[in-house]
């Protein structure tokens, strides 16, 4: 598929996805979320793609929201439509089998903090703003903030977010949780792309185990969860890399993880 609305790199184990509407604040209409939602499948089918990092195209933007254009077009039936291709991208993004760090370089508003909030942690730059402005133009957030922000920051912060549309700078974000970091602008891909250089250089088996079971853990009750955690601990062991690992660490090395999904 030839992509105009994102770019995709890979080098190294790492997948680096650029929304790609500079001029439109990397909005998300249509068109990019079906690119993405294609860009993902390839990525997942990957077996030498490691960790995925997010970004947006430019110093302004991450994903300013959803593009208002298009959707000022909408009736009820297209927007449900609309609704549900951004939940189908994003829900798949969240499923990912692999790790993915969200760099957020600018605004994340809207279907930004959306995206962000269903990667498994964020970087931000100093110039990044978080939002769901979405209540400001007589409309909710539609792409899973209702649900992904309260499990995040709380219910009570995440209804003050939702109900005011107010943003939130950068450091206010990481006070809340919803952040990891915070870098100066020109440092934030540097700090991304060492962290996921960090990740990559662990096995493949116990990366995806390690995310599939806090994922799945966190919509069962606490002793369900253990139960899951022990049997993808056995599936790691089944692993050459946990034979590596322990060896290497036995033998005061660093470990070589080159085991693939197959063995």
């Amino acid at each position: 598929m030839q992509y105009e609305n994102i770019v995709y790199e890979y080098a190294d184990g790492i997948a680096t996805l650029t929304f790609n509407r500079p001029k439109a604040l990397n909005a998300l209409n249509a068109a990019l979320l079906q690119e993405f939602a294609h860009c993902l499948d390839v990525i997942d089918k990957d077996e030498n793609v490691r960790v995925l990092i997010l970004t947006g195209s430019g110093d302004k933007a991450f994903v300013a929201g959803a593009d208002i254009s298009e959707l000022a077009t909408l009736g009820p039936l297209d927007a449900r439509f609309f609704c549900q291709l951004g939940h189908d991208a994003i829900g798949k993004l969240q499923n990912l089998s692999i790790p993915v760090i969200a760099a957020v370089n600018g605004f994340a508003l809207g279907g930004g903090s959306e995206m962000a909030l269903a990667c498994d942690f964020i970087y931000a730059s100093e110039a990044a703003k978080f939002g769901l402005p979405e209540i400001t133009l007589g409309i909710i957030p539609g792409f899973g903030g209702t649900q992904r922000l309260p499990r995040l920051v709380g219910k009570n912060m995440a209804k003050e977010m939702i109900f005011t549309g107010k943003m939130l700078s950068a450091e206010e974000a990481l006070a809340l949780g919803m952040v990891n970091r915070v870098v100066k602008p020109e440092e934030l891909m540097d700090a991304v792309r060492k962290t996921a250089k960090g990740i990559a250089a662990k096995g493949r088996v116990s990366l995806r185990a390690a995310k599939a079971v806090v994922n799945a853990g966190m919509d069962v009750d606490l002793s369900t969860a253990c139960r899951m955690e022990i049997d993808a601990f056995a599936l790691c062991m089944a692993s050459p890399d946990a034979k590596e690992g322990t060896t290497a660490f036995l033998e005061k090395r660093k470990p070589n993880f080159t085991a693939g999904l197959k063995g």
